[in-house]
């Protein structure tokens, strides 16, 4: 099946599983008092938030970590040999640090409190050191491109250095973007857009249809997460996109 086919599929399949799933996951949510807390000391305009379900995250976490599965079942082994060195890092690194996330949310929520930022970061950074050392032993990458210059060599000590600054510092340059009702999802949207078409330039088909996912399944989030928005993707749904 040809890789756009496929990952056209994948994304109307994400955003309907999203839509099918995600009144029941709130619902679900509500019942168990998972709401969120707002601090006394933040902006005034975020009071509104208070008890809005959080950890809506996990939805659009599941849908893919299915789909991948799914998508996985269905080849043959001969194509599995390609898709899973394009297709684990990712998918690991989503639902690793998503449970960090979901964990942060729901002690945030019984206690008033969440996990230390130091504690956050130290599970990060195992993530993306563990990421790091999986690209480099499939695909041995020493360099990077740089925009308008083209392609540095480095190293591989170098590009695991910067890998892990790069995984680290965008999952919570994400975090940090999750402040209005439907803002880090929808610039997500567009970011994942982005690196599917630089995947099918680089020959990443499977990454292709890996972001396809993360699209379908955003957009399924962002219909329950514009404004008035009904569920909240906590540091779930912030710190794994990143």
């Amino acid at each position: 099946m040809p890789t756009a086919i496929l990952a056209l599929g994948v994304m109307l399949s994400a955003f309907l599983l999203g839509l099918i799933f995600g009144g029941p996951y709130i619902q679900l949510l509500r019942q168990f008092g998972i709401g969120q807390n707002i601090r006394r000391e933040g902006p005034s305009r975020d009071f509104a938030k208070q008890g809005i379900p959080t950890m809506g995250g996990a939805l659009f976490i599941i849908v893919v970590a299915i789909l991948w599965a799914f998508v996985w079942f269905l080849l043959p082994q001969s194509e599995r040999d390609s898709y899973i060195p394009q297709t684990i890092v990712p998918v690991g690194a989503l639902v690793g640090v998503g449970a960090l996330g979901a964990i942060d949310d729901f002690v945030n929520v019984k206690y008033g409190f969440g996990i230390r930022g130091r504690h956050k970061l130290v599970w990060q950074t195992i993530v993306a050191v563990a990421a790091a050392i999986y690209i480099q032993k499939h695909f041995a990458v020493n360099g990077i491109f740089v925009p308008l210059v083209g392609e540095w060599l480095v190293g591989a000590v170098v590009f695991g250095m910067i890998a892990v600054i790069a995984i680290v510092g965008t999952s919570n340059g994400v975090n940090l973007t999750d402040g209005m009702d439907g803002l880090a999802g929808g610039t997500s949207v567009f970011a994942f857009l982005a690196f599917a078409f630089i995947s099918a330039a680089r020959g990443y088909d499977w990454l292709v249809v890996f972001c396809a996912a993360m699209v379908g399944a955003l957009l399924a989030f962002l219909w329950f997460n514009v404004h008035p928005a009904e569920v909240i993707m906590g540091d779930t749904g912030a710190l794994a996109i990143g």
